[in-house]
């Protein structure tokens, strides 16, 4: 069989068995195993265990857990309630303050968890509850707080950009650096959206107050005393100096990202035990299930990911179809929005550690020999996968959000997240006409790249 025709059926089976509702990892590693035993030498499926326990052997990949573990210890204790508490009391006076309080929580809490689930989870229990009660959409109050939690794959730690590091060898430390300003021009977009949507619906709450007489809760006034505003403050104080030690021994140098790794979550341990006398063995078992629930899952997803990338290169898939795109002599930019489109259309199925160890071989290639920082594209393509964990049919934070507010129906949480996507798609124009967004940063901490 030719390359093309092994390829193609290499994808069609992937689609088949994924479709059959078998998990991602077995449905990626059933498909890879296949192939090994049809198309390689039969020697090859006694290495499948050496296989995938050598492309996992990176010392970056082992911050992943460690990475997990700081976000399970702060998710499951209640930080996330006191941080949006205290955001809360000190913006409530500005038009829209409590959304944008929302986006200010998602943003913190996502750059001391490193997850979006556990962002929209922890800020969701409380931020959703308070928008409805103050009497915010439950739409708009859903989609705020989806989208916040995308966050969590953005703000360095991300765990996505940890796997993005590794599959194009790049620097992790200016891969972090390069994430900062676009997860603040986020911040600023979502914020300014969550302002201009609370002036709709407090006009509108206005109109039916002077035709009927009935008076929304967007209407009545919330009074809090300067004592009520700092008296929240000493229970996030910790937090934030925990993030600002551990960005601070990342990229100063003191710390490898797996030594940070391990130093943010025994850091994120003592801070819960001391403030919130999470200390017991009780206490600490399901921070302790979480983390091994969910480090044991990406793993797994990682280790048959990189087993499907193997194979998909013993086999010259990956370098056929590279080389097929750059032949196709395409302009550079009709070259990134196709992909990104690709990426997208994954987005609609995949997980974005599936999405990149699987395309990472496939698609970078081509973009390196058009002249394109792969750090510069790190940062764009995880906006765009940011993108499907809150666009139907997949969705992660769609469902963790239906989980915390079930009343609020599934098409005002689609539709309430619908704006942000567009905001996402905006911020990704804007970094494509402006690539400094992304690199000033990192290039003024860690010096210029050779591009």
């Amino acid at each position: 069989m030719t390359v093309l025709s092994i390829g193609l059926l290499y994808g069609a089976s992937t689609l088949l068995v994924m479709f059959s509702g078998m998990p991602i990892a077995f449905a990626l590693g059933a498909v890879a195993t296949l192939f090994m035993i049809v198309f390689m030498p039969a020697s090859s499926v006694d290495t499948i265990t050496q296989n995938v326990y050598e492309e996992m052997a990176s010392i970056t990949l082992l911050s992943i857990p460690l990475f997990i573990l700081k976000g399970a210890a702060i998710g499951r204790s209640r930080a996330g309630q006191d941080l949006y508490g205290a955001l809360h009391a000190w913006m409530h006076r500005i038009p829209g303050g409590l959304g944008i309080a929302n986006v200010f929580a998602c943003a913190l809490f996502a750059a001391m968890a490193g997850s979006s689930p556990a962002t929209c989870s922890a800020i969701g229990s409380a931020g959703i509850p308070e928008m409805r009660k103050r009497g915010y959409s439950g739409g708009f109050a859903a989609g705020i707080i989806a989208a916040g939690g995308t966050l969590g794959i953005l703000l360095p730690p991300s765990i996505t950009m940890i796997l993005y590091a590794v599959a194009s060898e790049q620097s992790l430390g200016r891969l972090f650096l390069a994430a900062i300003g676009p997860a603040l021009l986020l911040v600023a977009l979502f914020a300014a959206y969550a302002a201009w949507k609370f002036r709709r619906e407090f006009r509108e709450a206005e109109r039916q107050f002077a035709q009927s007489g009935t008076q929304s809760e967007l209407l009545r006034p919330d009074e809090l005393t300067m004592r009520d505003k700092f008296a929240l403050l000493p229970r996030v104080l910790p937090f934030v100096i925990l993030l600002t030690g551990v960005m601070i021994a990342l990229y100063g140098g003191y710390a490898t990202p797996s030594e940070t790794a391990g130093l943010g979550a025994v850091l994120a341990l003592l801070l819960i035990a001391t403030i919130y006398s999470v200390w017991r063995a009780s206490d600490l078992k399901p921070i302790l299930v979480a983390t091994l629930r969910e480090s044991t899952m990406l793993m797994l997803i990682i280790g048959m990911s990189l087993l499907y990338s193997y194979v998909m290169s013993y086999l010259h898939i990956s370098q056929s179809t590279a080389e097929s795109i750059v032949e196709l002599h395409l302009s550079s930019w009709v070259l990134l929005t196709a992909i990104l489109l690709f990426v997208v259309v994954l987005g609609f199925f995949l997980p974005p550690v599936s999405i990149i160890v699987m395309t990472a071989p496939i698609i970078l290639p081509p973009l390196k020999a058009a002249g394109f920082d792969l750090i510069w594209f790190g940062v764009v393509m995880t906006i765009v996968m940011e993108m499907g964990l809150i666009h139907p049919p997949v969705g992660l934070n769609l469902f963790v959000i239906k989980n915390i507010a079930p009343d609020i129906p599934l098409r005002d949480v689609i539709w309430g997240v619908m704006p942000f996507v567009a905001l996402m798609i905006l911020a990704v124009v804007l970094m494509c006409f402006f690539p400094g967004i992304a690199t000033w940063l990192s290039d003024a901490v860690m010096g210029l790249k050779t591009r």
